[in-house]
């Protein structure tokens, strides 16, 4: 009898700068920690190594988050826990990768944009609310929430990042896709 398998994707989604990629840093490491095979798939990251030479459009956006998607299958069917920290702006793309994934746990980093714009480093907001950034995701470019994901994290200062990850894991346990420690 083949075993069922271990592997499943969490889909992290969310505007830029809502903790994405600190919550999964996070996820990472705990899920290794409890022995899994883990492997995590920053967007900005993707971006220059699977996906460089696309563009902000939607089509460019969609096949950036194919890409993804693609890797996350391959890594769910071998075992492998894959986690994907993606802006993702478009219901319909997640609910296909979601679809083709099948083991598919999606997490939504809510945070209103006036906290995001506040809390901007780099200033992204700020050139985009300006007009000098085309097609940045939430200002001049639709971002569509999920209707009803696995796990909202609220990342406007309600919640930790800590306890983010700490809500994602019992959400996992929950579903059966890791025990409970």
């Amino acid at each position: 009898m083949i075993p069922a398998s271990t592997g499943f994707t969490i889909w992290v989604t969310g505007l830029s700068g809502s903790g994405k990629s600190t919550v999964t840093a996070l996820l990472e490491r705990k899920l290794r920690d409890r022995g899994l095979r883990v492997e995590m798939l920053d967007g900005d990251v993707v971006r220059t190594n699977l996906s460089q030479g696309l563009g902000f459009t939607q089509d460019d956006r969609d096949t950036n988050v194919r890409r993804i998607g693609w890797v996350c299958e391959l890594l769910t069917r071998n075992d492998v826990v894959a986690i994907a920290a993606v802006i993702s702006p478009y219901r319909a793309i997640r609910n296909e990768v979601r679809d083709r994934i099948g083991r598919f746990v999606e997490v939504y980093m809510e945070a209103p944009l006036d906290i995001l714009a506040e809390r901007d480093v780099k200033g992204l907001y700020r050139r985009a609310m300006a007009g000098e950034i085309p097609n940045f995701t939430g200002v001049s470019d639709a971002y569509e929430p999920p209707l009803d994901p696995e796990v909202t994290c609220h990342s406007d200062g309600r919640e930790t990042p800590e306890q983010s990850a700490a809500r994602v894991l019992a959400r996992l346990e929950k579903l059966g896709y890791i025990r409970a420690v």
